[in-house]
């Protein structure tokens, strides 16, 4: 899937660039596997903005997804590669030989007629989703779980990879694309391949329209704002807010660390900032 621009009619069309498409087979998703997608615009139960600049947006359906990929040693076949407004990943419409239908991520090479399985005994070839245990090292993977049975939670968006790099008595290591080193139950499944549509990185948004029609609003700096609205805010001139940098309520943010769960910390090997 390559990157389409356009004649600069416009400023904001002279910059712009859009994904062509040419990878996907069907443009109406699967009926029965949608669902309503109910935005909150960044309010919480009692109607409060807890994320800011959040709202409008065009409608989208909630596409199911098979993150579990719990369908063991039944055999499928890639019907179709479709669009998810949703996330940056493409997913593949599977239909299993039981008749059952399924949404999965599109790893790069999967290609429609191409038969993929769930089960330990699988081949190592994109699509196909096996236990840690049963991978070789060294194999690219994806979607990956951190709690056997829970759903693949890592390595889900578009063009990402990870890479089993060894085994030890219960765990496996697995670099994620962060560079983060984590060891992982071998118990835990995987999906073999890379996330497709990687061209998504080279997408160039162009306009803050186009922000608008994903659910992003205009987004207001503080140093713009009154000291009544905003640390940051008021002083003669421009100025940069004579501070680190912290929220409208005051607490830091931009590089901030506030990882506080010291359970999993065994488990990082590396930390993906060192």
């Amino acid at each position: 899937m390559g990157v389409k621009s356009f004649n600069p009619t416009s400023p904001g069309v002279r910059q712009m660039t859009i994904l062509d498409f040419s990878d996907l087979t069907k443009k109406r998703p699967e009926k029965a596997l949608t669902e309503i997608y109910r935005r909150t615009g960044g309010r919480n139960n009692t109607g409060r903005i807890t994320s800011r600049f959040r709202g409008a947006g065009a409608k989208r359906l909630y596409r199911l997804i098979d993150f579990k990929r719990d369908k063991e040693d039944i055999a499928g076949k890639v019907v179709s590669i479709e669009y998810d407004p949703n996330r940056t990943a493409n997913i593949a419409l599977v239909q299993y030989v039981d008749g059952d239908k399924r949404y999965i991520l599109a790893p790069v090479g999967l290609r429609i007629g191409r038969e993929i399985v769930a089960s330990k005994k699988a081949d190592i070839l994109p699509g196909n989703c096996l236990p840690l245990a049963n991978i070789p090292v060294g194999t690219e993977l994806h979607n990956i779980e951190f709690k056997p049975g829970a759903g693949g939670k890592m390595v889900r968006s578009a063009g990402m990879v990870a890479q089993l790099i060894g085994k030890e008595e219960t765990y496996a290591s697995v670099r994620l694309p962060s560079g983060e080193i984590r060891k992982i139950l071998l118990a835990c499944r995987a999906t073999v391949g890379q996330v497709g549509n990687t061209d998504h990185e080279n997408v160039v948004i162009g306009k803050a329209g186009r922000n608008f029609h994903m659910g992003w609003k205009p987004h207001n700096r503080g140093t713009a704002m009154n000291p009544v609205d905003h640390p940051h805010g008021g002083g003669e001139g421009r100025t940069k807010g004579g501070r680190h940098p912290v929220t409208p309520w005051g607490f830091p943010t931009k590089g901030k660390k506030t990882r506080n769960n010291k359970r999993t910390n065994r488990f990082i090997m590396k930390d993906r900032r060192s």
